[in-house]
């Protein structure tokens, strides 16, 4: 479904867009195209001074799975947020440590101390963290819109899945322009 409305108070989330995840090769679409449509998005929320939350991943949660372990050790940087978000001091950052943004996190209080009804996700990957934190979102009541263009994935076929079939099911999509066209109708 395309974007129907915007609510009065919804939050822009961007999820992984970090240094360490940015720069790894193949990514679809690729990341400069990811970005450009983050920003877009960030440039609107700022206009119309809407909460904006920042995400990164430290580490992974604890368990095991059938992928063998990875050996590498994450650069001094790897968290550190893409410069081209220019986050500001007041815009909230979320660190978590697992796929979704709302698991161990203050993100949910944060949300709902502002009054926000609906969040509009973006980022990295498309099928992990944001597929992640899009479902959480649901789960708790959130109107959740998926801004399309401003994700990619390490897969094609991945991205593809959540962008068809997962995502209509979870909230409203379309491309960071209509939604910020959707928030500058709300807000005129």
């Amino acid at each position: 479904m395309s974007i129907t409305t915007i609510d009065p108070k919804t939050a822009l989330i961007v999820v992984d867009l970090q240094k360490g995840i940015a720069n790894l090769p193949n990514v679809v679409p690729p990341m400069s195209q990811t970005v450009a449509s983050a920003v877009v998005l960030v440039d609107a929320f700022r206009r119309h001074d809407l909460p904006i939350v920042f995400v990164n991943v430290a580490g992974a949660a604890p368990g095991r799975n059938e992928q063998p372990p990875r050996a590498f050790s994450m650069p001094d940087d790897w968290t550190e947020l893409v410069p081209e978000l220019d986050r500001q001091p007041h815009e909230h950052l979320v660190t978590k440590r697992t796929w979704g943004a709302f698991t161990g996190t203050d993100l949910e209080a944060y949300l709902r101390e502002r009054g926000v009804t609906q969040v509009v996700l973006s980022g990295v990957a498309t099928s992990i963290g944001v597929e992640s934190t899009a479902r959480q979102a649901h789960e708790l009541g959130f109107n959740v819109t998926l801004a399309i263009d401003a994700m990619s994935d390490l897969s094609a076929q991945t991205h593809e899945n959540s962008l068809l079939r997962t995502f209509p099911l979870l909230g409203e999509t379309g491309t960071a322009q209509a939604i910020c066209a959707a928030l500058d109708r709300r807000h005129a």
